[in-house]
């Protein structure tokens, strides 16, 4: 198993960072609605990526993300001033690393590590800085340089581009079921990470492997 993959190329949020890991801090700002508010929020800002790369109204993911926490907020009626909104924003930028992700990008040394993100350039240098993985990976490369979304294909030509690699000698790494068929599509070798055992969808696209954690990616590449 991946033999002929020189680089692997991670999604950062969900993936190797816990997106729902400020639901602390939200629970603490508006108690009783943090689950509530850390869903909502995450569901809008994919929606809003989505969205706006149909309607070629292209806003940076700092800009979506903050979109959808108004709005998250908005429809819970939580009040949310200035000051809370660039908390929350804030725990953006220190994201928890999942349990086994830093012994996973440690053990695959042997390849090329990158970062393919729907993240600004400065959300993901403050994310990467502030969990010490600045020397861990190749490039982190943003959807911002072309100004669209996952999971168009032109987004995921990013990687080989940058990486000069052909993409036959990729491999792609998402948690989110949408990106990981995306990925597939624009023909990776893909290992969705499907921590949830949740169903893949309908999209006529199968991912290559079907893991339940990231540390299961060393039997595949080492």
């Amino acid at each position: 198993m991946g033999h002929g993959l020189k680089a692997i190329v991670f999604d950062a949020y969900g993936t190797l960072f816990d997106v729902h890991s400020v639901t602390a801090l939200c629970d603490r700002l508006f108690p009783g609605d943090g689950a509530a508010l850390s869903r909502l929020w995450r569901a809008k800002q994919l929606e809003y990526t989505w969205l706006r790369s149909l309607m070629n109204r292209y806003e940076d993911f700092t800009a979506v993300t903050q979109a959808a926490l108004a709005h998250a907020c908005e429809v819970l009626a939580l009040p949310l001033d200035k000051a809370i909104a660039a908390q929350l924003m804030s725990a953006y930028d220190n994201l928890a690393l999942f349990p086994d992700a830093r012994n996973t990008l440690a053990g695959l040394s042997g390849h090329q590590l990158a970062i393919l993100s729907n993240g600004s350039p400065p959300m993901l240098g403050r994310l990467i800085a502030n969990s010490e993985l600045r020397s861990t990976f190749t490039a982190v490369i943003s959807v911002d340089a072309l100004q669209t979304y996952k999971p168009h294909p032109s987004v995921y030509q990013l990687a080989p581009a940058q990486l000069g690699l052909a993409k036959d000698e990729i491999g792609f790494v998402s948690s989110n079921y949408w990106d990981a068929a995306g990925a597939k599509n624009f023909g990776f070798t893909v290992f969705w990470i499907n921590r949830a055992g949740v169903n893949a969808d309908a999209l006529g696209v199968t991912p290559d492997h079907v893991l339940k954690t990231l540390i299961e990616l060393r039997t595949h590449l080492t």
